[in-house]
């Protein structure tokens, strides 16, 4: 008679360690890559396993199909998690630093960096909870005027990059210029008595280009915004 237990022991002690992973907000995302790995290592022999035996028992296919469906899900979860921002579910710096690399290989692409100004000072006056909410709203902010096919990603802190594939500088520009105005036109929703404003830097990046140096032009353009007074655009 099959041990069902027996035969699906190790897939279900790495289910068990992968979702005590999953369920942690505060790792790395190195360590919910590690997870994906070990679960996507676990699912290939599950398919062997299905293939094997599905006929040899309904109740096996059922736990076979029921583990697959959990572990399918997990990784799922995992993959989010190992390539996503936990707090404003933007791309991570390691994904978005991925996905210029990526588009920069097969076309031209321009490149927003964006520091919101004085953060620090929010963080002071109103507490490091409202500076996550400050964050948020202001990502919300980004995203409602950044068309669809940019990618936003957290680089740092308060610091975020926008990627617009097979946009002009001058184009990239207009972009910036739109989510400046914006913060100066009205206050986040979550800190309503003041201005949130950002100082931005553009560049722009011809086919086969690099990442180092599409972000360090426009890591000098942000720096020139800021030597000139901060909340402005600035390009190179």
């Amino acid at each position: 008679m099959m041990d069902l237990n027996e035969l699906f022991r190790e897939e279900s002690e790495v289910l068990t360690r992968a979702q005590d992973v999953a369920a942690q907000t505060s790792l790395s995302a190195e360590d919910y890559r590690d997870a994906l790995l070990n679960v996507n290592r676990h699912y290939q022999r599950l398919m062997r396993e299905t293939y094997r035996m599905i006929s040899r028992s309904d109740r096996a296919e059922r736990e076979l199909n029921r583990v697959n469906e959990q572990l399918q899900q997990l990784a799922q979860e995992l993959e989010y998690k190992a390539s996503h921002d936990p707090l404003t579910a933007v791309w991570n710096r390691g994904a978005i630093i991925q996905r210029i690399t990526n588009t920069l290989s097969n076309g031209p692409a321009a490149l927003i960096i964006l520091d919101i100004d004085h953060f620090k000072k929010i963080n002071d006056e109103f507490g490091h909870p409202m500076g996550d909410k400050v964050i948020c709203g202001l990502v919300s902010r980004i995203q409602a005027h950044c068309p669809e096919d940019a990618s936003i990603g957290r680089i740092g802190g308060e610091e975020f990059t926008v990627l617009l594939p097979h946009y002009r500088l001058s184009d990239a520009v207009i972009v910036a210029g739109a989510v400046h105005a914006s913060l100066n036109a009205s206050p986040l929703a979550v800190l309503p008595g003041q201005l949130v404003t950002a100082s931005l830097g553009v560049s722009y990046g011809k086919p086969g280009s690099d990442f180092e140096t599409l972000y360090n032009n426009a890591d000098v353009a942000l720096y020139d915004a800021k030597n000139h007074g901060r909340n402005r655009v600035f390009f190179r």
